[in-house]
């Protein structure tokens, strides 16, 4: 066994704190991976404060994962040692069902495995995310990390980065489309970077005014603030998409209604509680509301690839680990541009 040291949550109210462990050996198929930054995902806290039910503690979050390969198992063809790769948020799946022939593993519909707090195939052992120095991963679930990009700001792409990439991809949202972007956090931030680089028209729909300038400096091409009346009536009707980042309550119906007439508005966020929707919302011209999760492997490889070719990354602010309990404190206020990312050399 390989040890490991980590940040774990010991039970839901007490702040994260050291802890040691043991990652597997090295298999035929796996990569060894020295973890140098983590990115953290709003989704760490839930599952932190077991907002979703189902923590198993201690609970080692994280899964937006970057680092060098330091060990391939003897059967690896992908990897070599020195190499950069990343790992998302899942780290193995059933790899039998339609959705993982098809490269979706993301909705193996037996038994997609967290990166943490999850079982692995064997469904008994618990996995431990990325807020550790090292991990152990199937080469054919570990991301190829392209040299040219900063790799703490590259952390992120692997689930902000993937999960605004994908609904762009799978409804072809690109040039001579106009595009709303509900939120300007960590997903609508990356949103608007990948949404804008496909030559869509780009909309930041926000309740702040004070982030306008942001909106604008990440390649918005217009900004509107949701709370004045006048702006909702001119924006009736006018986008063929919209991309709702937003995980806190709020009305869907208002966004529907500045659809145009078979727009689509894709769920990215998902609030803690149910949401109404008018069926008029939907059937006076024809729109749809759908959603959206991350990528599989192949489209998040070619995520990262597109991301290299028009220099995309997050936006991030760099934490040493024992300022992970703060970090969390000033998510909740969303105090931070726009996602933290853990140097991992302060282990």
């Amino acid at each position: 066994m390989i040890p490991a040291k980590a940040y774990a949550a010991f039970d839901p109210t007490s702040p994260l704190g050291p802890f040691n462990f043991e990652r597997r050996e090295v298999g035929e198929h796996d990569v060894l991976i020295d973890i140098k930054y983590c990115g953290v995902c709003h989704s760490d806290l839930h599952q932190v404060r077991d907002e979703w039910g189902g923590a198993m503690y201690p609970l080692v979050p994280g899964h937006e994962i970057v680092g060098v390969v330091s060990q391939v198992g003897s059967k690896v063809t992908k990897f070599k040692e020195g190499d950069l790769a990343g790992v998302g948020c899942f780290v193995d799946s059933c790899r039998e069902c339609d959705s993982c022939k098809e490269g979706l593993e993301q909705y193996c519909e037996v038994h997609n495995v967290g990166t943490y707090n999850s079982y692995e195939r064997d469904n008994k052992t618990i996995t431990y995310g990325g807020y550790s120095s090292k991990i152990v991963v199937d080469e054919n679930y570990t991301l190829k990390v392209p040299e040219n990009l900063d790799l703490a700001r590259v952390a992120p792409l692997l689930c902000a980065g993937i999960t605004t990439y994908s609904p762009i991809m799978q409804w072809k949202i690109g040039k001579g489309h106009r595009v709303g972007i509900v939120g300007l956090g960590g997903l609508g931030h990356m949103a608007v970077k990948i949404a804008a680089a496909k030559g869509a028209d780009v909309t930041v729909l926000s309740t702040s005014p004070n982030k306008k300038q942001d909106a604008m400096d990440l390649g918005a091409h217009n900004f509107a603030v949701t709370k004045d009346e006048a702006t909702l009536k001119q924006l009736r009707n006018s986008f063929d998409f919209i991309i709702d980042t937003v995980s806190a309550p709020h009305d869907y119906n208002l966004y529907l209604s500045m659809l145009k007439r078979d727009g689509t508005m894709i769920l990215l966020g998902a609030p803690p509680e149910p949401s109404t929707v008018a069926g008029f919302s939907l059937i006076a011209r024809r729109k749809r509301l759908a959603g959206s999760m991350i990528g599989g492997i192949p489209e998040t490889q070619e995520m990262l690839d597109f991301c290299a070719e028009h220099n995309i990354m997050s936006d991030i602010e760099l934490i040493p680990m024992e300022e992970i309990n703060t970090a969390y404190e000033r998510m909740l206020r969303s105090d931070v541009k726009y996602r933290f990312v853990i140097d991992m050399a302060s282990l």
